[in-house]
């Protein structure tokens, strides 16, 4: 096994930095002083709970638009928000927000999702802090201060990206006071976990810092499916001058965890019966965890020239690595099924191979912002470039006794009685640039004030992609060197300050998919399609601090699918319209309620194929809905206890729908406490998940053929955070 170039440096360099920061010297840091000024940024607002509000967002419009003005759906959820619903990785925002579903989110590998019903892309629907990062492994939180989600098209935002929307993840900076932060948390069935974060300013208080660092021993819900995860960051301002502003951040991460495959349709027909959410199917004596470690490095310059014009530059370096392994069950040679598992409950076990992958990416972006006046109209203007080198490098994996594309299964298991079978004496293929690409944008936004209520939001990006692909010989397959304009419109109306009525129109741009394993172009890549939204939309703020939003929208894109000759194609389309509806706010004093409820009416077009035309996308609930309660406990103070509802309609499995899902309910509840133990300020929580057990079907994807993965059991946690 290679050792990770990832690994050493980051690490001792951070380290480091936590060792100089924890001495006396710096302990006794002056912790009062005025904080630094921090300038703006491409900035939207989301319903709050407990007291906590977002006003703005890094995602949905440019400039320093508040979240109740900005033409666009965006949902935030905060520092907060993680903490009071035990929020440890970006799977649990699913419970926020009811138009986020889970799209091949297999435990131990990593985490996928849609908007909208639409898949976004590991390889392009992602950022940090603005930046485009590949979310080929858990994108780690501790270090993160929200996360940002915009819904629907984000060609003038991200260029490419799928039509669902995009993803930030914005990190911590450091503090004005001295920050020492310890968090312990257990898990039912052993998982344990401490982090701990560090800010404040050095005594040259120019300079300041924030340093997160996180261990987790993880034991999943799904019996072996278990592993391990380390994780440090630190992020430091150097305030040049009054009007300049220098940020650097680093994070690197560690992880290793059996990954749990799903359950294929039994007989190619039935969803499979009598399981537990526990069945683990890679639990052959040879099956190895999945080894992934990825790292940022981040440097940006903000300067203010005047109070009306400001401009910065920012690079980052995202790289990954992974050793992918798992014995993986597959169809029943048996009983002449090549998707699904026989009517016994046979499966076929294969030995999934693919070491040493990696992607590195490194991104650039210049931007200057101001505000100017022509006549009677006011301008709020963005110009921006920003730039993105891509590498993939792998080889060609193996599957079973042979390779990928002419496989032959190790042996047979059971979902029932599991059985051991013997391991492949295979190994991955040399390890070569494999995908490549450059793309290079130009863009430009302006907020036009027609009169004090009427704004014209137009903008337009210019986006030039260079890609290539290359075989296991190093020789280039295909070539992609072309260029696409990406125009963005929407009119909102605010006749008061408190609501904001928009209508927009949008075109997006999105890699082609690349065709799974068993396809005849196995690897492949399609070429780049465009999408088209429209949306009318209405964000209102009403007494008692409860806020309304409300969109509908509707998409078109071109659909793709493995065709009955088992090629990888992109034909017809899909079109998705849907109703989302959020409100939050106070109830009474002591009651907040939160509510997400998203309708959507999926369709597939002209693909050709009868049984296809007219269906429903696959894995997209019709209806779902989250409802949020906090409680502050007046009798006892520093007691709020929480609770959540989420439901979630039936979901097609298969493309013709002729399987179907039932939807279910979820109950969730927790408690928060907070008190003072020897001095120190305390925060106990505690939290059930899943309260009544119930069994379902948490995602039922297409990909590799199609799998049902269940969701998790009830599970209890506990955790204590020290703020010294």
């Amino acid at each position: 096994m290679n050792t990770s170039p990832l690994r050493p440096a980051p690490l001792v360099t951070l380290l480091t930095v936590l060792q100089a920061i924890a001495t006396p010297a710096h302990a006794q840091v002056q912790q009062a002083g005025n904080a630094e000024t921090v300038l703006p940024s491409v900035s939207v607002s989301a319903p709050r709970l407990s007291g906590d509000q977002a006003d703005t967002a890094g995602v949905g419009s440019f400039g320093q638009v508040p979240l109740q003005e900005t033409p666009s759906a965006v949902s935030v959820i905060t520092r907060q928000q993680m903490q009071e619903r035990g929020i440890r990785q970006t799977t649990d925002v699913l419970r926020l927000d009811a138009s986020l579903n889970e799209a091949y989110n297999a435990i131990g590998y990593a985490e996928q999702f849609s908007i909208r019903g639409f898949n976004l892309d590991n390889a392009s629907s992602y950022r940090k802090d603005g930046m485009e990062i590949a979310a080929d492994a858990s994108v780690p939180l501790e270090n993160k201060e929200r996360i940002e989600v915009l819904k629907g098209l984000s060609g003038l935002q991200a260029g490419i990206a799928t039509p669902g929307g995009l993803v930030n993840y914005v990190t911590k900076r450091p503090t004005a006071e001295t920050l020492r932060t310890v968090t312990f948390e257990a898990r039912e069935r052993g998982t344990l976990y401490g982090a701990v974060d560090l800010g404040g300013r050095f005594e040259d208080r120019r300079f300041g810092y924030r340093i997160n660092a996180a261990a987790e021993k993880l034991r999943s819900y799904v019996r072996g499916a278990d592993g391990e995860r380390q994780f440090v960051s630190g992020a430091f301002d150097w305030r040049l001058t009054p009007q300049a502003l220098l940020q650097l951040d680093l994070d690197y991460q560690h992880k290793s965890q059996l990954s749990a495959p799903g359950f294929q349709l039994i007989n190619g027909t039935d969803l499979p019966a009598g399981i537990s959410a526990r069945t683990m199917l890679n639990n052959q004596p040879w099956s190895r965890p999945v080894k992934t470690d990825s790292a940022n490095v981040g440097l940006r310059l903000d300067y203010q020239f005047n109070p009306d014009w400001n401009g910065s530059v920012a690079v980052n370096r995202h790289a990954f690595r992974r050793d992918d392994f798992a014995a993986f069950p597959f169809g029943c040679a048996a009983g002449g099924l090549f998707f699904g598992f026989c009517a016994n409950g046979d499966y076929d076990v294969y030995d999934y191979q693919s070491e040493d992958e990696s992607k590195s990416l490194l991104a650039t972006q210049a931007m200057l912002q101001g505000r100017f006046a022509t006549g009677a109209l006011t301008h709020t203007a963005t110009f921006g470039a920003s730039t993105l080198r891509r590498r993939d490098k792998f080889g060609d994996c193996v599957y079973g006794a042979v390779d990928c594309l002419g496989s032959a299964a190790n042996g047979t298991s059971n979902l029932y009685n599991p059985v051991a079978v013997p391991a492949s004496t295979i190994t991955t293929g040399p390890v070569l640039l494999r995908r490549s690409g450059d793309e290079q944008s130009l863009y430009v936004n302006d907020i036009v004030g027609l009169s004090e209520a009427l704004k014209l939001h137009a903008g337009v990006r210019y986006t030039r992609i260079d890609r290539d692909q290359y075989d296991a010989a190093g020789l280039r397959v295909s070539e992609l060197n072309k260029g696409y304009f990406l125009p963005n419109a929407a009119l909102a109306y605010s006749p008061r300050k408190d609501w904001t009525a928009y209508v927009s129109y949008a075109q997006g741009l999105e890699h082609g998919g690349v065709a799974p394993l068993f396809a005849s172009n196995a690897n492949q890549a399609l070429g780049p399609s465009k999408s088209k939204q429209v949306e009318l939309g209405v964000k209102m703020a009403l007494a008692e601090e409860w806020q309304v939003a409300a969109a509908l929208f509707q998409i078109r894109k071109p659909l793709e699918y493995t065709d009955a000759d088992f090629a990888y194609v992109r034909n017809g389309d899909a079109e998705h319209r849907g109703l989302e509806l959020s409100a939050q706010g106070r109830a009474t004093r002591n009651l907040a309620i939160g509510i997400s409820l998203a309708a959507l009416h999926t369709r597939q077009e002209n693909t050709g194929v009868e049984s296809f035309d007219g269906k429903r996308t696959t894995n997209v609930p019709k209806f779902k809905s989250v409802v949020q309660l906090d409680y502050t406990v007046p009798e006892l103070n520093g007691l709020v206890l929480n609770g959540s509802w989420q439901y979630a309609g039936n979901k097609a499995f298969s493309p013709d729908n002729s399987v179907t899902v039932p939807g279910y309910h979820l109950f969730n509840i927790g408690a928060r406490y907070s008190t003072r133990v020897g001095g120190v300020a305390t925060t106990l929580r505690a939290g059930i998940d899943n309260v009544a057990d119930k069994f379902y079907w948490r995602d039922v994807t297409q990909s590799l053929g199609g799998y049902l993965f269940p969701g998790a059991p009830r599970t209890f946690r506990v955790s204590a955070q020290f703020d010294f």
